[in-house]
Parts: C-alpha cells; sequence; structure tokens
C-alpha cells in the first residue's frame, strides 16, 4: 500500500518551478500521477498511479512530499484520513476498564485525532476522505469483535461522556476567565471538590487566578478539574509536565484510584511516570505529519522496552534507526573548566516568600542540573544569577553573558520559523557544527516553512531551545527544557546541550523535573529545598550521584536501573528494592 502526503506548510509553489509535476515519470508519459490545483498550484498526488520512484521527492526544493510503502495488510486497519494526500490513522488504543492505559510515541502521530475519534467528536471515514457520509456502524462492523468494538457501539448508541485533560496547560490562562475556584467548582459534577483539592495541594490557591499561577500549578489545577467532571472515559494528556518528582507521584496514586472504577487513557512521555501509573501500553509509530500506526497493547515493561529498542517483533517492523541507549552515568568533573559565575548567602523576598542560599559556583564547560519542589524559587534563582532581580542580601561575581530560555514560550508572530531563527541568531544558526548538531538533532529542520504561531507546543519548545543554544553567551539557562517533548526527543535534546557546552566551552543551568533527563546533562546538581511557596534554600552544586540522592531522599522516591534497558525506573514503596536502597542511602541506584 503507497501512501502519499503532501506537507502543505512546506509547498511553496510560488517559489518552484514545480519540479514534482515536471519531473514525474507517469506525468511524463502521458499519465495524470500528479496533477496540479486551479486555485492553489498544489499537487494533488494519486497514490494508485504512482510507481514509487522517489524522483519527486528529490526534485521538491522544499522538502513537501512523503511518499512511503505500507504493509497491505494495513489496508484493512485504516480509522481515519485527512483528504486525499493528508495524515492517516490506522487502529485505535482500547480504554479497558479497571487498568490504566497508556499511549507511547512520538508527537505528530495522530494520538490527538485518536482521542477525538474515542470521545465521539469524529466519526472516522474509514479512509473514504472524499465521503461525506461517516456512519458509526460502518466503523464498528469493520473491527473485530472485542473491547474496542464493544466501547465504538457504546458511543454510538448511548453516548459516552469524556473528560479530557488539554497537554497545554499553559493556554488555559489565554482560554479561560475568572478564579482558581470559580473554574472548579463550576466543574465539580462528583461533588468532590474539598477532597480533590487537598490531594492536589492547591487548596491555597482557590482564590488566585489562573493567571497569576506557574506551569506547575497550572498543570495540577487542570488535572482536579478533569476528575472533578462525571465521565465514563477520563483522557490525560501529558500530566505530569512542569511537576516536580513528588507531585508526579501524587498524580499516579490519583490516577490509578480514579481507574478502579473508570476507564482511563494517559498520554505521557515521562518514561519513569509511565512505568509506574500504566498497565497497558500502546505504542503508536509512524512519520510525523504523514501516517501513525497504533500497536495492540503490551504490557507496561515490555512496551517500554520494545520502544526503547525501536524494534517490534510481533510486526516484524523497525520503527527507529537506531535504539535508545540508557547508559549509566560517569561522572564529568576532570573535564570542568575554572568558574565563571560564584554566588553566596543570597536571599530574597517576594511577598510571603523567602528564597536563600549557600555559597556556590559554575565552572566553565560545566552543566548544573537544577531540581528541587516547585514553589522552592529554582526561576527565581535563575533570574537573579541572570540579573533580571536584584538580590535583597549576599552576593554575586560574573560578567557572563546570559541565554535564557524561559519555563513558559510563545510565539504570537506570524513569522515561518526560518524567519524567526534568521531574526533571532543570523547566520550562525546556518553554521555547519551547529546545523547539524542541534538544528538538526531537534528536528527544527523539519519546520523551518511552518509559521511559528501554528507549532505544536513540542515543536514550540524544541525552537526555542535553538535559540537559545544559538545566541552567542557565556551562561545558558533553560528552564524545563523537557516539557512537550517526546521521550526520543528528550534525549535528542540533552545531547544537544552536552555537545554545544562542550564544544565551545559554555556553561550551563538546565531546570527540569524529568529525573533522567537531568541525569544525561548534568555534570553537578543544585538542590532546592523548602516549602513551595513559602520558603526555599538552595545548596550545592554537589557531585551529580550526591546531589541526587540528597534530592531524592527529600521527596521519599528511589529509582532502581531496569536490568535489560538500563533506563532509571521508579520502585514501588516499600518493595524489597526500595527497602534495600533505602538502608544503603542510594536512592539513585546507578549500576542496578
Amino acid at each position: 500500500m503507497r501512501v502519499a502526503v503532501l506537507k502543505e506548510d512546506n509547498c511553496q509553489p510560488k517559489k518552484c518551478m514545480d519540479e514534482c509535476h515536471a519531473f514525474c515519470p507517469p506525468v511524463r508519459n502521458g499519465v495524470e500521477c500528479i496533477i496540479l490545483d486551479d486555485k492553489t498550484g498544489k499537487p494533488h498526488i494519486s497514490e494508485s498511479l504512482c510507481i514509487g520512484c522517489g524522483i519527486c521527492i528529490n526534485k521538491c526544493p522544499h522538502d513537501a512530499l512523503i511518499i512511503t510503502q505500507l504493509p497491505s495488510e494495513l489496508e484493512e486497519d485504516r480509522i481515519h484520513r485527512y483528504g486525499q494526500n493528508g495524515f492517516r490513522l490506522f487502529r485505535l488504543p482500547t480504554p479497558s476498564k479497571d487498568q490504566v492505559v497508556g499511549i507511547l510515541g512520538p508527537n505528530g502521530m495522530g494520538k490527538s485525532t485518536a482521542i477525538n475519534i474515542l470521545s465521539g467528536q469524529i466519526i472516522p471515514n474509514l479512509g473514504e476522505w472524499d465521503s461525506d457520509d461517516c456512519y458509526w456502524e460502518d466503523v464498528i462492523e469493520s473491527l473485530p469483535r472485542g473491547e474496542l468494538r464493544d466501547f465504538l457501539t457504546m458511543i454510538s448508541e448511548a453516548g459516552v461522556v469524556v473528560a479530557v485533560k488539554p497537554q497545554y496547560v499553559d493556554k488555559l490562562p489565554q482560554m479561560l476567565e475568572g478564579g482558581v475556584g470559580d473554574l472548579l467548582r463550576g466543574v465539580d459534577e462528583r461533588g468532590i471538590i474539598e477532597e480533590m483539592v487537598v490531594k492536589l495541594g492547591i487548596d491555597h490557591l482557590l482564590n488566585r487566578k489562573l493567571t497569576q499561577l506557574s506551569g506547575g500549578e497550572l498543570q495540577r489545577v487542570a488535572i482536579c478539574a478533569t476528575v472533578l467532571r462525571e465521565a465514563d472515559v477520563y483522557f490525560f494528556d501529558e500530566p505530569s509536565s512542569y511537576l516536580d518528582i513528588h507531585e508526579r507521584m501524587r498524580i499516579v496514586g490519583l490516577i490509578q484510584e480514579l481507574a478502579e472504577t473508570r476507564r482511563v487513557i494517559v498520554i505521557e512521555h515521562d518514561l519513569a511516570i509511565l512505568d509506574v501509573l500504566c498497565d497497558l501500553i500502546h505504542i503508536v509509530y509512524g512519520e510525523k505529519g504523514a501516517y501513525g500506526i497504533f500497536t495492540p497493547a503490551r504490557s507496561t515493561r515490555t512496551a517500554i522496552n520494545v520502544y526503547l529498542d525501536g524494534f517490534l517483533p510481533e510486526q516484524n517492523i523497525r520503527i527507529r534507526d537506531k535504539p535508545i541507549i540508557f547508559q549509566t552515568h560517569v561522572e564529568r568533573t576532570s573535564e570542568r573548566g575554572i568558574p565563571i559565575l560564584s554566588w553566596g548567602d543570597l536571599e530574597k523576598n517576594l511577598g510571603d516568600f523567602k528564597l536563600t542560599s549557600g555559597e556556590g559556583n559554575i565552572h566553565r564547560s560545566e552543566v548544573v542540573g537544577v531540581v528541587g519542589a516547585n514553589g522552592t524559587g529554582k526561576t527565581t534563582m535563575a533570574r537573579l544569577i541572570a540579573g533580571e532581580m536584584e538580590y535583597d542580601a549576599g552576593w554575586v561575581t560574573a560578567e557572563a553573558k546570559i541565554s535564557y530560555k524561559p519555563q513558559h514560550v510563545k510565539a504570537e508572530h506570524d513569522l515561518k520559523v526560518r524567519e524567526w531563527l534568521d531574526a533571532e541568531l543570523g547566520p550562525r544558526w546556518h553554521s555547519g557544527e551547529f546545523r547539524v548538531n542541534v538544528v538538526r538533532a531537534l528536528g527544527v529542520d523539519q519546520l523551518l516553512e511552518k509559521r511559528a504561531n501554528k507549532l505544536s507546543g513540542g515543536e514550540l519548545q524544541s525552537v526555542s531551545i535553538v535559540i537559545c543554544l544559538g545566541r552567542d553567551a557565556d551562561l545558558y539557562l533553560l528552564d524545563e527544557p523537557s516539557a512537550h517533548l517526546d521521550a526520543n526527543a528528550r534525549m535528542e535534546t540533552a545531547k544537544a546541550i552536552r555537545r554545544t557546552m562542550e564544544a565551545n566551552e559554555k556553561s550551563a543551568f538546565v531546570i527540569d523535573h524529568d529525573v533522567y533527563f537531568i541525569d544525561i546533562v548534568s555534570d553537578s546538581l543544585l538542590v532546592f529545598e523548602g516549602e513551595g511557596g513559602k520558603w526555599g534554600n538552595v545548596e550545592g552544586p554537589f557531585e551529580l550521584r550526591a546531589g541526587m540522592n540528597r534530592f531524592l531522599k527529600e521527596v521519599n522516591v528511589t529509582f532502581r536501573r531496569d536490568h535489560d534497558s538500563k533506563r532509571p525506573r521508579i520502585n514501588k514503596v516499600d518493595s524489597r528494592k526500595d527497602r534495600e536502597q533505602r538502608s544503603s542511602g542510594d536512592f539513585y541506584a546507578y549500576n542496578s
């Protein structure tokens, strides 16, 4: 089965010579394999007439075409298709009773489309894109007997009430007005608001406006609003973003409790959280913007290890050129240069909140990971070091140029990504080394013709990281760079940050809540302790292992290594491994 997809944002008929049409062998032989639209000038490609030569792909100056061959048996698994040469989805995940079902895969593979179908918002067209008549009866008849068919039958006959926790919680203040309490009381269909706000630790936020909340607070408010609704199925799209490890574990318990009586599906990119949260996982693979294929559900450990390996044995398909390899951490203290910035005895009062610090410094070619609970002053510390905020007491010695990527990234302008990079970085981003090690590694080379205000959260995050790393600076501050990135993109981002610092002898502060991301990217660790919103104290930087043990002991969580993939896994509380590590003081096992 041949699939031909046109990337609409990339196709620029006014800036090309219609190479796809001019060089197509069937067209040159009189076969209408490619027809140019009379109004837009864009090509319409006939998949049945295409011979798969790939000439049009190579000749297109804007990389606007994807033509690939898929197994013929997938024709029976077509679920939905957007237009003649649009994205298409194969198979669906299955909401299961009494189990948390996870979805694991890259962004742009149709996860949102699948959620819209399972919530009844879209009646799938089974690939018949030119038909205006879509009926649930046809969809149900096309599926084998089983839990998915029964679920879609329930949607078609009685309707299903669905509650969806949106992916991009940082956009909520733009969409909703009023206070937190008014929002939550307005959606409290189950009458459990008092219980939920305490469980989620947001009872003190009820009188605040949404515009006053941090990313982690917005995430917890969004989760609370979702759980308060009376629904048959609950979808949680990236519920761990912006949350610290303690809050993530609290969310795990809440979602698992909800799954005891309702169907729950979770989309999550933090592998450690996905591992401890889900009972079953569907892997979704394909080509971004072209097609997505859901695999049958697997047990959690098997699914994650198979995804990391990049090979699906049951389907005999390789979904990635190379496996994602987890390696035990190696201390890099000998590679650090001279100190470029020092601080000591800092104090900063912000209303009822007070931040204090010990003495510390950052060296040239060093990456300092920054960890700690939300609301303990991590971003405040970064702004103090950057000179964006005056400290009340203490000292900072530095003449370093700063490049800063904030926690919440926005792109309200209509520039293309290419134009945006030119405006921010000039010719710097075109340089061979930077383009290969950063731009291409983060997938931004595939976004150059897209409008900045049309980027997804993950795409916008990647572009913002490229801009931050591309500036001429001595010290780079990146606040939660892993947010909205899929598992593979997180690995590539961590490597890109490390390569940039080592190659250019620069330094970086990286604030993040993904424990393994911090482990990959960091030489040392700055640890924030305290009570969120009230006080925070920063100590370090420590050697990474000592800092991680201090941090995890504070949040009362132990990690072990999977014996096959070496990925970090959260121990169940009071398990044998958990007790052993606690007794030895090794909360983050590096070589287990």
